[in-house]
């Protein structure tokens, strides 16, 4: 984050206190009241509702295959004491004949994992990868005979290879037949879709899996960079499985263009939860966030090592926000050239991004990059009442459907990397499944 605002005066101490500055302005938004009109928007029907329930169920369902495909280490990373034990006792008396293994296991950890964590047996493997490199990334294909369908689980970041699918952010034209024509996605995860279509189509993989259970329906999960990868995968598989259905689960949010999120309400969930940061990660978005840091860092004249210093309390041990200066609240042109913090050592040279600021009309000019968007119908999963403290307990759960335009910021929050996890996600999900199942029985 520091190279990507080199073109600022800042250095990091200043943007950890402008990260505080926000969260805490972020957070005093929150505490507002609502609009009676934005209450009304956010009642779902009925109907609605019913439909959430059923598709949060599925969810709750899918979300072990994708954490299954990220293998032993997310394996022993929630069973941290009994991992090892199970996996050495069971792993190689576990070998799969029937399914065909690409890529390296040694000791069959990955395999032993992905069969702890769905509860099938080995034979409902039909291909297991796990292959990886630059735009190719591991995955299986398995039968899940209790849904009745065949399910394509791709894996999230886990290697210094996937990092650099991520960082691949360039956009690229993605034409489909006979569907849409100038759809952007993104370019790294594009290549990464375009691996895994070549291999489940040319080297006959779902067509074995459908000669084995021709009645099953086709679904593509994954969570991460395997959520993006398996929404573009389903874009690409469309048009020759027509009843296919994929959910994603925190995918990125620069992935796809308007017209093709669109296009992929119709077969594509989306599940998020509370402040993902990856969901709402795009070029456009950092560079707002940058700017809302410039903005917040030079119009604050409070000394720089009380805001970290409060900061840290308030982000551990909660509190009321501060009631630091965040707005341009009509302060002269000279006061906002005034040195970053009260320091004057931070003042080396003039930046553009610094200097963006007596320039109104330069701060809202059309962003370089274009908008891409979340894939999908989203379900937005959040806390309902959110502890301002890292460790909570007993967190209650909701679930709304939601939009991408929710996700067109990055917000600030403790929890913005930890409710991007896998276990968080899984668990936020299970908690929610089984409220409604316990509703149902009452």
């Amino acid at each position: 984050f520091r190279v990507f605002v080199q073109d600022t005066d800042l250095v990091p101490s200043d943007i950890a206190a402008g990260l505080i500055l926000l969260h805490q302005e972020q957070d005093k938004m929150e505490s507002c009241p609502k609009e009676p009109e934005e209450v009304l928007c956010h009642s779902p029907s009925s109907l609605v509702t019913d439909d959430l329930d059923v598709e949060l169920e599925n969810a709750a369902h899918y979300m072990l295959f994708a954490a299954a495909a990220y293998g032993w280490p997310y394996y022993v990373y929630t069973n941290p004491y009994t991992a090892l034990c199970k996996l050495n006792g069971d792993c190689c008396r576990n070998r799969p004949t029937d399914s065909e293994i690409t890529g390296s296991d040694r000791h069959n950890f990955h395999f032993g994992s992905i069969l702890k964590i769905t509860g099938l047996q080995y034979r409902d493997f039909i291909h297991i990868s796990f292959h990886n490199k630059i735009y190719e990334i591991p995955f299986f294909v398995a039968l899940d005979h209790k849904k009745e369908a065949i399910v394509v689980a791709v894996r999230g970041t886990l290697s210094f290879e996937d990092i650099l699918t991520d960082l691949s952010a360039d956009c690229e034209d993605l034409t489909l037949e006979e569907v849409l024509e100038n759809g952007f996605v993104h370019k790294g995860i594009t290549q990464a879709a375009n691996y895994i279509y070549r291999k489940l189509i040319n080297d006959g993989i779902l067509n074995q899996a459908f000669t084995i259970a021709p009645e099953y329906k086709l679904v593509i999960v994954g969570h991460s960079l395997g959520g993006g990868t398996a929404s573009i995968l389903a874009i690409m598989l469309r048009n020759s499985f027509p009843t296919l259905r994929c959910f994603a689960f925190s995918p990125p949010g620069g992935l796809l263009s308007k017209s093709l999120a669109d296009y992929t309400k119709n077969f594509i969930i989306s599940v998020i939860v509370g402040k993902d940061l990856v969901a709402r990660l795009s070029m456009p978005n950092m560079e707002d966030l940058k700017r809302r840091i410039v903005r917040i860092v030079a119009n604050c004249n409070r000394p720089k090592y009380q805001i970290l210093l409060r900061g840290c309390w308030y982000e551990v041990f909660g509190g009321d926000p501060d009631d630091f200066p965040t707005e341009l609240d009509g302060r002269n042109q000279d006061a906002l050239t005034q040195p970053l913090l009260a320091e004057e050592s931070l003042m080396v040279h003039r930046s553009p991004s610094y200097n963006a600021l007596e320039e109104e009309p330069h701060l809202n000019s059309p962003p370089q990059y274009p908008h891409l968007y979340l894939p999908g119908k989203i379900i937005h999963v959040v806390e309902e009442c959110s502890s301002k403290r890292l460790c909570s307990s007993d967190i209650k759960y909701t679930a709304r459907w939601s939009n991408e335009t929710v996700f067109s910021s990055i917000l600030i929050s403790p929890k913005m990397i930890t409710d991007h996890m896998p276990d968080v996600v899984l668990k936020a999900l299970n908690s929610l499944s089984q409220e409604h199942g316990s509703c149902l029985s009452c």
